[in-house]
């Protein structure tokens, strides 16, 4: 055999061997890497889906905690001023109180200081109709004087 039918044949047996290949080995090889790429892009594409959702979702919880801590804020806001507020609600009721009390026990002390003069008038009316007995040397009718104790009480 020369050379250039060994080739020719060769050259035959590649080309037949290149479409057996192209017509049955290559389809499947070509859709199996073609599946594989379509994988890779839709698996690229949800991965990008899923950062930006991410992304969506991340801002919505800040800004839902910013709005938590403004509403936290504000509630103990108006929880401390409530509480000033009770506070000094409570200490002008203590104070009013306390006014009530000291003006209660000026009267009573007023009272007493009332009953405390008209017990020493009575005491010292008394003394001076003994004094004045003695003096006298005779009994003072206190029934008869009355007039005149009166008027000695009014003037002490």
């Amino acid at each position: 055999m020369s050379i250039n039918a060994t080739l020719f044949v060769q050259l035959g047996v590649f080309l037949v061997l290149a479409l057996f290949t192209m017509k049955f080995v290559w389809p499947p090889i070509a859709k199996a890497l073609d599946e594989r790429a379509q994988k890779i892009a839709d698996g690229l594409a949800a991965a990008d889906k899923a950062k930006s959702e991410l992304t969506a979702v991340n801002k919505r919880v800040e800004a839902e905690l910013s709005q938590t801590r403004n509403e936290t804020a504000s509630r103990l806001a108006d929880a401390e001023r409530r509480a000033q507020a009770i506070i000094e609600e409570a200490k002008a009721r203590a104070t009013e109180e306390g006014n009530k009390i000291v003006a209660a026990a000026r009267a009573e002390a007023e009272q007493q200081a009332i009953a405390a003069r008209e017990a020493l008038r009575e005491q010292v009316a008394t003394l001076a109709v003994k004094g004045a007995e003695q003096i006298l040397k005779k009994e003072v009718n206190a029934g008869v004087h009355a007039d005149l104790l009166n008027r000695l009480k009014t003037e002490l």
